[in-house]
């Protein structure tokens, strides 16, 4: 069946014009999770009559990889340099040619500098980085099928890396072929404006011009939701029935989209991986460091606009410089409120905190997965002598370090100690790894969700990975590949093979049942429950995947508030 599929590719090509296939064929019970079942034929195939079809600012052409449909770069805004800096996304300019999308756009600028000095994280995460431009808000499109009658569920990939660093692609699990072709969905990417040239606030400073200039980050991505409402029926998916999902940074994202009502009918179920955060930015404390900003430019406010002028790299120098001042003179405290370049409630793009003190009314009706790993941090992958640290040891360290957050002070022996009680048959090293990596921030974000209508589900995954003697753990990130159907492409995260392979369609069957229904129930998982915050129901992701009743709630209880 393949083989003449490829013939008929050869012969005629596959258009846009009513010439694509069907599930039937893209969903052949021999593809393996890779899509690579076969080696006897062509598997790719890009051409002039090729994977072409019609967007809003004109037409496009990808090609097809292993039966799936792939479309990269697609601008869904105008470049974001000069005049467009610090001000909302603009609509890219129309294009008459066909348009090619074969490759990624550009990085977000970031600093790159040192990117891979680290050999193990190199190595674990292979980053995947190209051009670093501000024309850098770009669209990615996995799909089975185009023009071809069919409504697919659409899941929409927020990249993590803070609010800092990251792109669509960074890492090789992020990539939505086979979760496309396993599901037949429709998988979008992209990338979007980050740190200093997403966030720095300077309404304060620069008026009503710049009203927006301490979002517009988030404003891209609203933009690129807005493409896909506008666009995404003619690469066969449906615009009424779209997922949002985000890790890390990312996961922060998809709770402050959430809560801004321009994004608002533009996606109808929010996924939250290892990225729980209740609050944004103080407007006043964006303000002060957009002043800030200003001033370390030696600029007037009449001058702002001087800024547009600058260099990217000279302004992210500048921005950088006044937020450490800024930090510096403000003291301890605040936490993610008081931090650098991210998300500002400013009282119109984001009217308030995502859900702190309450939950956004904007969120009640949309249904939410939440998901942590056991091990976010691994304090020793690169150094074996630690795994026979003792608990002793352990509360020495644990009293400076905590991970994402501050360390556990004078209450560090009092956490260990819990900590070791609820988990008897965890090693000391394995207790450090935990407690560093507390899902503190995630129940705050569930109990807060669990006040609306809408559905949630919780899971914490615990998968080992065999890597490093079992020194990597089930690190951040690592359930990311598992979501999406990828173990046997993000080798350095799981080994590969049939192990994580098994867990992977069970998680990658609850993920596409619950953008279907909202419900992520159907598949081999166990009866996954409600959320509420008297029982804790949790989803424990690992070989054989049970769920428990708020595992460790006594543990949690002994940790600094």
């Amino acid at each position: 069946m393949k083989s003449n599929r490829r013939k008929f590719f050869q012969t005629i090509g596959a258009g846009a014009a009513g010439l694509s296939i069907g599930p039937s064929l893209a969903l052949s019970s021999c593809t393996s999770i890779t899509g690579n079942d076969e080696q006897d034929g062509q598997i790719l195939f890009i051409g002039d009559d090729i994977a072409v079809t019609e967007t809003t600012h004109g037409k496009v052409r990808g090609f097809i990889l292993r039966d799936i449909y792939t479309f990269r770069g697609i601008p869904y805004g105008a470049d974001t340099s000069g005049k467009n800096r610090f001000m909302p996304p603009q609509k890219p300019e129309p294009w008459t040619d066909i348009r090619p999308a074969i490759w990624w756009g550009n990085s977000a600028p970031q600093i790159m500098d040192n990117r891979y000095a680290n050999a193990y994280a190199s190595f674990v995460d292979h980053w995947n980085y190209d051009d670093v431009s501000e024309n850098c808000l770009a669209m990615n499109v996995w799909t089975p099928g185009y023009n071809d009658g069919i409504k697919r569920p659409v899941i929409v990939w927020l990249h993590g890396g803070g609010f800092t660093n990251g792109n669509g692609i960074e890492q090789d699990g992020y990539k939505g072929e086979n979760l496309a072709r396993y599901g037949d969905i429709v998988f979008c990417s992209l990338n979007h404006r980050l740190g200093p040239l997403g966030f720095t606030n300077l309404a304060g400073v620069g008026g009503e011009k710049y009203a927006a200039s301490g979002n517009v980050g988030m404003l891209d991505i609203v933009a690129a939701l807005e493409w896909i409402r506008d666009n995404i029926a003619n690469f066969g998916g449906d615009p009424d029935n779209v997922t949002i999902i985000g890790q890390s940074g990312g996961g922060a994202k998809v709770t402050t989209l959430t809560a801004m009502p321009s994004a608002r009918g533009l996606f109808h179920k929010a996924f939250v991986l290892s990225g729980a955060s209740t609050q944004a930015g103080d407007k006043e404390y964006s303000e002060q460091l957009g002043a800030y900003v200003l001033k370390e430019a030696g600029l007037t406010a009449a001058k702002i606009d001087k800024l547009h002028e600058l260099p990217w790299k000279d302004y992210y120098q500048i921005a950088t410089t006044a937020s450490r001042k800024l930090s510096e003179e403000s003291g301890p405290g605040g936490g993610f409120m008081r931090r650098g370049f991210n998300p500002v409630v400013d009282g119109t793009f984001l009217p308030q905190h995502p859900y702190y003190p309450e939950p956004a009314p904007t969120a009640a009706d949309i249904p939410m997965i939440i998901c942590s790993t056991f091990n976010e941090m691994s304090p020793n992958l690169a150094e074996p002598e630690l795994e026979n640290i003792t608990l002793e040891e352990v509360k020495e360290r644990v009293k400076e370090r905590g991970g994402f957050s501050q360390g556990m002070g004078e209450k560090a022996g009092e956490v260990v100690d819990a900590y070791a009680k609820a988990f008897p048959e965890k090693r000391p090293v394995e207790i450090w790894s935990m407690i560093i990596s507390n899902r503190q921030r995630t129940i705050e974000l569930a109990n807060a969700k669990a006040k609306q209508p809408a559905p949630l589900y919780l899971a914490w995954f615990d998968w080992q990975p065999p890597l490093f003697d079992y020194r990597m753990r089930a690190r951040h990130c690592l359930d990311i590949c598992f979501w999406f159907y990828n173990t046997d492409l993000m080798l350095t995260h799981t080994g590969g093979g049939d192990r994580p392979r098994a867990l992977a369609k069970k998680m990658a069957d609850a993920l596409l049942n619950f953008m279907r229904t909202g419900d992520p129930n159907g598949g081999e998982l166990p009866e996954w429950p409600k959320y509420t915050p008297e029982n804790g129901e949790t989803m424990i992701l690992d070989d054989v995947s049970e769920v428990k009743n708020d595992p460790d709630r006594e543990a949690r209880q002994a940790l600094p508030a």
